[in-house]
């Protein structure tokens, strides 16, 4: 069980990172917009269309990256301070009361909108020379199945903790730096830091 929970984490992380990318062409596709309008004075009327589309993608596929990371927001005031089996249990409840019947909604929904904007060819409501909508709207059904395959992972997880009384692993990624924990693993105190800041301006002002 847990090495099917590990591939699906897997899974979403991969797709996470895949559709990180567009961030960067995103900030090229901005930055050349600007230097084109400004600069060159030739904006380009699709160029907005093309942003949204490419925000809106990155914004939902994110989604089940974000779920596998435990990264989505939280209430953590009260709920750090809870045993593993009570935040399963509140975890639990909550998935089944907001989550599944959310996603399934957005599913649904978002299907029908992506069927009738292909029906259409929809393309954009801005400019009369915008790329088509009906991809980027296929995007909404396949980011919620993403989601909702990812929350029955974390499902899983919190009966599995519910019942060992501990969280099961997850999928390693990216953390942020833990400074305490860094000055643990190379031997530093902040004595020494102090003195080796002390040591620098001793330097800089030739005392």
């Amino acid at each position: 069980m847990q090495k099917l929970l590990l591939f699906v984490d897997k899974v979403s992380t991969f797709v996470g990172h895949a559709f990180s990318w567009l961030i960067v062409g995103l900030t090229a596709l901005i930055s050349w917009e600007v230097f084109s309008r400004y600069a060159l004075d030739h904006p380009h009327a699709w160029a907005f269309d093309v942003m949204i589309q490419m925000y809106g993608t990155l914004f939902m596929m994110a989604g089940a990256y974000t779920l596998a990371k435990n990264g989505h927001v939280r209430g953590d005031v009260v709920y750090g301070f809870f045993t593993p089996r009570a935040q399963a249990s509140l975890d639990l409840t909550l998935y089944f009361v907001f989550f599944i019947p959310g996603i399934v909604a957005f599913i649904y929904a978002g299907y029908f909108y992506a069927a009738e904007s292909w029906a259409i060819r929809e393309g954009s409501n801005i400019t009369a020379e915008g790329p088509p909508y009906y991809p980027f709207k296929t995007i909404i059904p396949v980011a919620g199945a993403f989601v909702l395959v990812q929350g029955i992972v974390e499902i899983i997880r919190c009966v599995i903790c519910i019942r060992q009384g501990e969280w099961p692993s997850r999928e390693a990624d990216v953390q942020e730096v833990d400074v305490d924990k860094l000055k643990e693993m190379v031997h530093v105190k902040d004595e020494d830091i102090q003195k080796l800041d002390q040591f620098v301006v001793r330097q800089e002002t030739g005392k």
